[in-house]
């Protein structure tokens, strides 16, 4: 009687290793509408309760109203700077933007949009700020490009009101040419208790936290690198164990070969997707919400592409290839940014 018990259980586990991924909703169709238009670039997004929150280039930045769609724009002048918020997030207090290169300057936006303050600024010909994110209303970090032997990353424990560098005796050793990109503010993930953080250039690895920053792992991925512009150019979590990183070479945005990966465990390891398939030159990934992790949207050089299970088949969705970032409402309602405007897009499904 043990035996077949035994049997059963052996049975049992070869089923569940073997069994196909059964794909999530398909997609009839998808409807896009700007809904702002200026000469701005845009690759910082967040969304509120109420509004849609974004930055670009000139110093500008601004917020929808998810209802009305009403426009609300501000401008950070800083003397002769011309400042670039690449990065944007937020608390139930109040908005964060940074600005990427020297001297990196990081404001504080009250929820009224009344008070700007500047609450942390950084001088260094090195420094170039990628991504921004809190895990609450109390932690929040942002990364960029390595200054010394590591990425450079400042965290918060008070909700932004001080930062504070993260030392590189932390932080895992970056390989030369080893660094990361602003394409999307999505370089950075926070997911549960788990913080992960990418990278690109000659190297193209994941650095993994279970402890608020405190300690890291990195874990090699098999996204194409080696060049100064190959790697990860943007990732996404869908819960602390199923993930996806893509990029490819922006020199070559048609490339497909090598640009996207998903993670089962946490980043532990990596597994290439579509190779020759899909989308090619990634700017910003998500997961569609509700979708146990099997529905993806990409934007890039390529247009907009669609998956229905895990990355392993897309479909192209719009020709539109100058859309930078995007980020979900729910599973059927996402904004995109780009060159110039601000696109809210419909999933319509089967």
């Amino acid at each position: 009687m043990k035996f077949l018990v035994l049997y059963f259980f052996i049975g049992l586990m070869f089923i569940s290793c073997n069994k196909k991924l059964e794909p999530s909703r398909k997609l009839s169709n998808i409807t896009i509408e700007t809904i702002y238009e200026d000469s701005i670039a845009i690759r910082g997004l967040c969304i509120g309760e109420k509004e849609l929150w974004f930055s670009g280039t000139q110093g500008r930045y601004g917020a929808i109203t998810l209802d009305s769609q009403k426009v609300f724009k501000g401008k950070i002048i800083n003397d002769t700077l011309s400042l670039d918020f690449r990065s944007i997030a937020k608390t139930k207090d109040a908005v964060f933007m940074m600005s990427v290169a020297s001297p990196a300057l990081l404001y504080r936006i009250s929820n009224d949009k009344k008070l700007v303050t500047l609450v942390y600024k950084e001088e260094n010909s090195k420094v170039f700020y990628d991504s921004m994110h809190f895990l609450n209303d109390s932690i929040g970090m942002a990364m960029g490009d390595p200054i010394d032997d590591c990425l450079n990353v400042i965290r918060t424990a008070d909700g932004g009101k001080t930062w504070n560098k993260i030392p590189c005796e932390v932080l895992p050793k970056v390989y030369e040419g080893e660094a990361a990109f602003a394409a999307s503010n999505t370089n950075l993930i926070f997911k549960g208790n788990t913080i992960v953080m990418v990278s690109g250039g000659k190297k193209a690895r994941c650095f993994v936290s279970k402890d608020a920053g405190k300690t890291w792992k990195a874990y090699k991925t098999p996204i194409v690198q080696g060049e100064s512009m190959t790697g990860i150019f943007t990732a996404d979590f869908y819960d602390e164990k199923i993930g996806v990183v893509a990029g490819g070479n922006y020199e070559n945005q048609q490339d497909n070969a090598a640009n996207k990966a998903i993670t089962t465990n946490g980043g532990k390891s990596w597994k290439l997707i579509a190779k020759n398939k899909g989308f090619g030159y990634a700017s910003c990934i998500q997961f569609i919400p509700n979708s146990q992790g099997k529905g993806l949207v990409c934007v890039g050089g390529t247009g907009i592409h669609f998956s229905n299970d895990r990355g392993n088949t897309w479909e192209k969705v719009a020709e539109e290839k100058e859309l930078y970032t995007i980020r979900f409402q729910n599973d059927s309602i996402l904004y995109a940014a780009g060159k110039n405007k601000v696109c809210k897009l419909k999933l319509h499904y089967q």
